[in-house]
């Protein structure tokens, strides 16, 4: 196996990729779960999406989410946007980061904020100027990067091309988006290796899904290429409401379990995640898909049955 990176950074974005595919829940219980999270050590959280209430409503309280939390001094938290208009209302809100989303998929795009990938790049690179006009960071998030579900594949040429256009107006980093869950190993090295070659210089984000069972998979082989910054959502929260079949981000605690097992390490408190995802478990009110929020770290350990109890020899 390749050397792994001695650490990596994780991206908490359960209260907001996460909450978005769920039926609304009280203001107050997404405040008690960033709460949570932000007393777990995980160091960056997306907390909120300033979007149309009537497109997403499950976000139509971000104002009032923010302002309602109490911040922690170790904790970055950063905001999704669609446009200009929602940078605006982020920025106004006291965000410092923000992440503006972008479709290499024309169709994905249309579907998600009504215009064409073309014209989603015209209006990110007039929100990245007034980000950086006030001191305010931005990344590019690039979605269905490895497959649309409405047009198949999407060519490694055109998420480059994509891309490249937010590097050349100014974008602070790129996040490649799993949107549909469409990435395996082999796609993500091809992707990684072709985005390395071409934009050395550029922070690089992953955002996988475990839709078709590879997420975890998808991450240790971007681990191989030296990746370190990841998306994950606690609980295994998420997907997304214009890609049908698209739930389910990886899960926090799955990852956080899987790289500390093999010395690479996050900064975070497996236990206390597992219970934070407990709390979100029951915020939304049914089962979530983590398997380590279900049977713990293989550290747990069972109480011995009665039945096997007593004398030994």
């Amino acid at each position: 196996m390749s050397e792994l990176p001695a650490a990596i950074d994780v991206r908490e974005v359960g209260p907001r990729d996460g909450l978005q595919n769920e039926a609304p829940i009280p203001t107050e219980a997404k405040v008690e779960l960033l709460e949570g999270l932000s007393d777990t050590g995980v160091r960056r959280i997306e907390a909120v999406s300033f979007v149309r209430p009537s497109a997403i409503p499950q976000m139509a309280d971000a104002e009032q989410v923010w302002a309602s939390i109490r911040r922690r001094p170790h904790v970055s938290y950063s905001a999704l946007v669609p446009n200009l208009r929602g940078a605006s209302r982020a920025l106004a809100a006291g965000f410092a980061e923000i992440e503006a989303v972008v479709s290499a998929s024309d169709t994905h795009n249309r579907a998600n904020v009504n215009r064409s990938t073309a014209q989603s790049l015209d209006d990110i690179a007039a929100l990245l100027a007034a980000a950086h006009g006030i001191g305010a960071h931005c990344q590019v998030i690039v979605s269905t990067a490895w497959g649309c579900p409405y047009e198949g594949d999407v060519a490694i040429r055109r998420v480059l091309d994509v891309a490249g256009r937010a590097v050349a107006d100014g974008a602070d980093g790129v996040s490649f988006g799993d949107t549909t869950g469409m990435a395996t190993p082999g796609r993500v090295t091809a992707l990684v290796g072709a985005f390395r070659a071409a934009f050395p210089d550029t922070a690089l984000n992953l955002h996988f899904h475990n839709t078709r069972g590879t997420g975890l998979a998808n991450v240790l082989a971007a681990l191989q290429l030296g990746v370190t910054d990841f998306d994950a959502s606690v609980g295994g929260l998420g997907g997304c409401p214009y890609a049908p079949g698209a739930s389910g981000n990886i899960a926090t605690e799955e990852l956080v379990y899987m790289v500390e097992d093999m010395g690479v390490r996050t900064g975070i408190d497996l236990p206390a995640l597992i219970e934070v995802a407990a709390r979100a478990e029951r915020a939304v009110g049914h089962q979530l898909p983590s398997q380590v929020l279900r049977a713990g770290p293989r550290t747990r350990r069972s109480p011995l049955p009665a039945s096997l109890r007593g004398n030994r020899s």
